[in-house]
């Protein structure tokens, strides 16, 4: 296969503009990165030019997602994945956990075992499933959100070792209710096993949260939602997010799950060394207002707002380069910030920053072209074309 030459500007993986730069591709990986035409004249390869001020990013990843394009990962089929994986890259998506919800137990072993067994048999050319994110069923009724409550689960030690059996060992991060009795169990020996443990669906107090991290919680889902708020006699969940310096924190930055103000305050805090952006979309994404299903309930979808009948969030309809837009008007933080919160901590977090997160030599070549208005013009996924936008004809 001949080897593919991008030209134009790039984050590096020290997060520095490198101008008029070149990345050459040879089958899934990068070979070259830096600001010398690595190829001499004569040789056969692909060119691709950048479009004026654009500028070349690692591929984004999603920790946080649970449908697009009318799938969801809990329809538990081969279709469904596949049609998120070929999906998201026009969002500049690369890679990303599958994510589940509260259900009944059938539906939760349906979903993890067709979702391991489609990682393992994946190509590239498509957003890459690097594991399965298992929201729930170990979560707090009093914060259950959109989690059906009739579901939920007391934190079992000996029910997520049959399910990561199930998963073949793809679960790679667990939202859980440290609080619940057998919670700490639970973190504990996710941690142990290199799994995160995010606290998430959670009533906890501040001291709840610093209990739990020393079992293992190392993580925060969806900060504002779904969580014991923010009160001047206990900080919560949410205030533990912004004080605990230990904990990464996943933002939905939509504008509806926490306004920007909201957004400001807390990335003041976090940074973009804590800050995951995230989008906990569902499969109305990319289908515009309506009336779809999460976990089998209702929901309505308009003006940008997905919605059970009794008003409560159901996910949203966020794509990652939207959530990009949003984040740098309503925080002002640079596009290599943006690197960070968009690839580079969720690699790192993941242990896979050996491959994924950055533009370097010896990388995946998961890359994301955007434009100077952050729209997506192209993405690389493992090497191979995902998406290209299409020129408008004037």
């Amino acid at each position: 296969m001949k080897p593919k030459l991008l030209h134009g500007d790039y984050i590096d993986e020290n997060s520095l503009l490198v101008k008029d730069g070149y990345l050459l591709i040879q089958d899934e990986k990068i070979i070259y990165a830096g600001r010398v035409n690595p190829l001499s004249n004569g040789e056969e390869m692909e060119t691709y030019g950048m479009p004026c001020r654009s500028i070349m990013i690692p591929g984004m990843i999603d920790l946080h997602i649970h449908g697009a394009a009318g799938a969801d990962v809990m329809d538990g089929t081969e279709d469904a994945l596949l049609k998120m994986s070929q999906t998201l890259p026009k969002e500049g998506t690369t890679s990303f956990l599958a994510t589940t919800m509260t259900e009944n137990i059938h539906h939760i072993e349906r979903a993890l075992t067709q979702s391991a067994e489609f990682i393992e048999k994946q190509k590239s050319g498509t957003a890459e499933i690097i594991g399965i994110h298992l929201e729930g069923p170990f979560i707090s009724p009093k914060r259950a959100g959109a989690q059906p409550k009739e579901y939920i689960k007391m934190p079992d030690l000996d029910l997520f070792k049959h399910w990561q059996k199930l998963a073949k060992n793809k679960i790679r991060l667990v939202t859980l209710a440290p609080e619940m009795e057998e919670g700490h169990e639970l973190a504990s020996y996710l941690t142990r096993n290199s799994i995160i443990a995010s606290i998430g669906h959670s009533d906890s107090t501040f001291q709840e949260v610093k209990e739990g991290m020393e079992a293992g919680i190392s993580h925060v889902t969806h900060l504002f939602n779904g969580m014991r708020g923010m009160h001047h006699r206990d900080p919560g969940v949410a205030g533990a997010a912004l004080i605990q310096e230990e904990l990464n924190v996943e933002m939905i930055v939509d504008g509806v799950h926490a306004s920007p103000e909201m957004i400001n305050l807390a990335y003041q805090s976090t940074g973009p060394d804590r800050t995951i952006l995230i989008t906990d979309s569902m499969r109305a994404k990319g289908l515009g207002d309506g009336t779809y299903t999460l976990g089998g309930q209702k929901v309505t979808v308009e003006n940008k707002k997905a919605y059970l009948e009794d008003g409560t969030l159901a996910g949203s309809i966020l794509s990652m380069n939207e959530a990009v837009k949003n984040m740098l008007k309503f925080t002002n933080c640079s596009i290599a910030d943006i690197v960070k919160m968009t690839s580079v901590n969720a690699a790192k977090e993941l242990n896979i920053f050996d491959r994924k997160g950055s533009l370097s030599k010896g990388k995946d070549a998961d890359i994301t072209v955007l434009t100077d208005d952050f729209n997506v013009y192209m993405t690389f996924c493992r090497g191979k074309m995902a998406y290209q936008r299409k020129e408008e004809k004037v």
